[in-house]
């Protein structure tokens, strides 16, 4: 019962901190990916779009300049 509680309160210390965060953020990043490449009219086979979906999910998207 000790280390039941141990670990939950791990748990729930680490959901605070930033990286869990950016996996929890990354791994829906890869998800949504690895949808959109399937439902895509390409002729990927699995792993390629596993492949493809984690560099797209760990690529960093360019910070707008708010300049037009």
């Amino acid at each position: 019962m000790i280390g039941t509680l141990a670990l939950l309160l791990a748990v729930n210390s680490a959901q605070s901190t930033g990286a869990y965060c950016k996996v929890v953020h990354s791994a829906q990043n890869f998800q949504r990916y690895y949808r959109d490449l399937q439902q895509g009219q390409n002729s990927l086979n699995p792993i390629e779009r596993f492949v493809f979906s984690l560099v797209l999910s760990n690529s960093k998207s360019p910070e707008p300049t708010g300049r037009t």
